[in-house]
């Protein structure tokens, strides 16, 4: 089993590898089947570490929405046909960089728990 920062360090990497297409507009995305699925890749990877995570780690962070994301990730991982761009652009152009600075502050402070 996975240890809870490094699931965190997942959310991050595949938060990371979102932004860095961020220069695209709306109107590539749809038009890019190679980026839609780059961004559908990288949420499910957010949804599929924060699925992992133990919830006593989540219950340190509520201002998470925890729900929400792995959520989201059951749709992409399930709903196959019924994917809406539309939700999967607003989730990884907005959602997903809305959750780094706290996913950030919730794993320096398991990696400050450890050092004690």
């Amino acid at each position: 089993m996975r240890d809870p920062k490094e699931r965190l360090r997942d959310v991050l990497e595949a938060v990371a590898a979102l932004e860095r297409y961020h220069d695209r507009d709306r109107q590539s995305f749809e038009r890019d089947e190679l980026l839609q699925a780059w961004f559908l890749r990288n949420l499910q990877i957010i949804g599929e570490a924060v699925r992992a995570l133990p919830e006593d780690v989540r219950k340190l962070a509520p201002e998470i929405p925890w729900a929400e994301v792995i959520g989201m990730r059951n749709v992409l991982v399930h709903g196959y046909f019924d994917i809406d761009t539309e939700a999967v652009w607003a989730a990884a152009t907005r959602d997903a960089p809305a959750l780094k600075p706290a996913v950030e502050k919730l794993l320096k402070l398991l990696e400050k728990k450890d050092r004690k």
